[in-house]
């Protein structure tokens, strides 16, 4: 057979073209190797800008990165993260989500297998601050005013974080139903004041220590174990002296 290409004077030619041409034919089309192709390649996008805006804040304890910069971790184009997030504002509010999910099953994997509601909530909080110790940048995101401005943080973020403080709330329900806490368990407004006390407590430690403010030589688990038990004590029920 002839070749189309070298004509049919080059024999050795006919035979090499043919060769490329099967070889073509059965990778498909040659595919620019661009930056759009690149961003594009990745089966789940917004979960990969996700996981490199964590991997940022992380190494670098900020989130004060460009998109561009983010990008470039990521490995696509520089418009690929507009494609899912219109302004960085809403990736780190999808950053936020995910590290409200993280303690909140961090916190019920500490929860699972305790049955006593006041040992719970120490077991909870012990999960909680050290989250907030691992984590200091993400869990300063996930609290702080960065998300606070403008509008109303999306449900997205909003109702992880709800979940998260539920773990709380489902504690000290159980300890108002099992009688050890004071509050009733039909009396919502109690329930919450007891709820709100336990996260306050918790969450202003998570952040005394994290910004160095605890000036005390005590190993973080005793400070919280100790603080704790004094914010137990002042929730549980008082058993008559015998």
């Amino acid at each position: 057979m002839n070749c189309a290409i070298a004509g049919p004077r080059h024999p050795a030619e006919s035979c090499r073209c043919q060769y490329l041409w099967r070889i073509r034919a059965t990778i498909g089309p040659m595919k620019k190797d661009s930056a759009d192709a690149r961003a594009y390649h990745h089966g789940d996008l917004r979960r990969v800008l996700i996981d490199s805006a964590l991997s940022i804040v992380t190494e670098e304890q900020d989130w004060s990165f460009s998109l561009r910069e983010l990008a470039r971790r990521a490995g696509v184009s520089h418009a690929a993260p507009h494609s899912h997030f219109a302004e960085k504002r809403d990736l780190l509010i999808a950053v936020a989500g995910v590290g409200f999910a993280r303690l909140r099953d961090r916190m019920r994997e500490a929860v699972s297998s305790l049955r006593k509601a006041d040992k719970a909530l120490i077991a909870a909080a012990q999960a909680y601050i050290a989250f907030a110790t691992e984590n200091p940048a993400l869990y300063r995101l996930m609290f702080g005013p960065a998300l606070a401005e403008g509008e109303a943080t999306r449900p997205a973020a909003s109702g992880i974080g709800a979940e998260t403080k539920a773990v709380l709330e489902d504690l000290v329900l159980r300890g108002a139903q099992s009688g050890v806490f004071t509050a009733k368990p039909d009396d919502a407004v109690a329930l919450g004041i007891a709820t709100l006390s336990c996260w306050s407590t918790v969450h202003g430690l998570a952040n005394l220590i994290i910004d160095s403010k605890v000036d005390t030589a005590i190993p973080d688990h005793e400070l919280v174990d100790g603080v704790m038990q004094l914010f137990l004590d002042g929730i549980r029920t008082r058993r008559p002296a015998s």
